[in-house]
C-alpha cells in the first residue's frame, strides 16, 4: 500500500464521504462534493486539491497508484470514472 500519510485531507474525504456508507452524504457524486463542501472549512477543499495534484506528480502509473492506495476504500471505475477523470471532476466540483 503506499504512504496515506502525505494525503490527510484524502483520506478524510474517502474516508467519511466515499465509504460504505457514502449514501448518508449523497446518492451522486455531486452530491457527496457538496455534502464534504458543505461540513468543511475551504481551507480544506484547497488542501485536498493540493492532495490530488501531489499524487498525480508522484505516481505516474494513477490508476495502479490509487488502487493501491484506496483500493480497499472506493473504487472510481465502480462509478464510471478513471482515476484522472475523478480527479478531475472532484476539482471541478471542488471549485464551483
Amino acid at each position: 500500500m503506499k504512504d496515506k500519510s502525505s494525503y490527510p485531507e484524502l483520506n478524510h474525504f474517502f474516508g467519511a464521504y466515499l465509504n460504505q456508507d457514502y449514501d448518508l452524504a449523497g446518492e451522486t457524486i455531486e452530491e457527496i462534493v457538496e455534502c464534504y463542501k458543505q461540513g468543511t472549512p475551504p481551507d480544506a477543499h484547497k488542501r485536498m486539491l493540493f492532495e490530488m495534484e501531489h499524487f498525480k506528480s508522484e505516481y505516474p502509473d494513477l490508476d495502479e497508484a490509487f488502487e493501491e492506495t484506496y483500493g480497499n476504500d472506493f473504487s472510481p471505475e465502480l462509478w464510471g470514472y478513471t482515476t484522472a477523470s475523478f480527479f478531475d471532476e472532484l476539482k471541478r466540483l471542488l471549485s464551483e
